[in-house]
């Protein structure tokens, strides 16, 4: 069997903790990392203060195969990601002859000047190797296993094409899902908890919904070996079945 690997995001920016911004990178990369069997662990929201980036980095580097962060890496005065993940690995930063030219290469191209402001995105830590952007062209970088990304959506899915080479996946984590409409949590949480402790390998989870006239709950069941994951989905159609409700399996994913 394919060993485990895991990963963290730091999603990094005031904006996302005053509810100025929603988040939806964190999606973007959970679902780039799942077929590569990379499973997200952690998640991290982080404000735009230097110390508590750099802890938070230091701490998940530690704990995590692979940390992904997003924002703050732009040519303002809060952006100070570059910097906060350099100390976390006591590495000096400055601007980088290779990150400058792909600057001024681009803003050539568009006829922008290339500000002060504009050069900050050019500063990289010793160490780091460059992520493309093919976006707006100001790189990422890559320092240890820490990938330090934009924060604009588009962005992070550009430049996440860059990464993929750079991982070792390991196994693929399967779900399986049996929808038990006008199901009520309450009656099967007992017998879900039995089958998680028959089950260990496996990883059983609840969701309900509701929607007017409409209610009930998703059985969920995640695993690596398929055929454990076909038991399960047998006994959460039994266990659908004994509570008077029409069990629906949805395909593999």
């Amino acid at each position: 069997m394919s060993k485990t690997v895991s990963a963290a995001v730091a999603l990094i920016g005031d904006e996302l903790l005053s509810g100025r911004t929603q988040d939806v990178n964190l999606k973007t990369i959970a679902e780039f990392l799942a077929p590569v069997g990379i499973q997200i662990a952690e998640a991290r929201v982080l404000s735009d203060d230097h110390e508590r980036i750099a802890s938070a980095v230091r701490d998940l580097a530690r704990t995590y195969d692979y940390v992904f962060t997003t924002g703050g890496i732009g040519p303002t005065h809060d952006d100070i990601t570059a910097d906060a993940v350099a100390a976390a690995f006591g590495r000096p930063i400055d601007i980088r002859d290779d990150a400058r030219a792909i600057l001024e290469a681009r803003y050539a191209e568009t006829d922008v000047e290339l500000t002060p402001a504009r050069l900050r995105m050019a500063r990289i830590p010793d160490g780091a190797s460059l992520i493309d952007n093919p976006v707006s062209g100001a790189p990422g970088f890559q320092l240890e296993n820490v990938f330090v990304m934009a924060g604009v959506p588009v962005i992070v899915k550009g430049m996440l094409q860059d990464v993929g080479h750079r991982l070792e996946g390991g196994a693929i984590v399967l779900s399986r899902t049996v929808r038990g409409k006008g199901l009520r949590e309450g009656d099967i949480g007992e017998a879900l908890g039995t089958l998680q402790d028959a089950m260990p390998e496996l990883s059983f989870g609840s969701y309900p919904w509701f929607r007017a006239g409409d209610n009930g709950a998703n059985l969920v069941v995640r695993g690596v070996d398929a055929n454990a994951l076909d038991d399960a989905v047998a006994a959460l159609v039994e266990l659908v079945k004994a509570h008077g409700r029409n069990p629906e399996v949805d395909p593999t994913n």
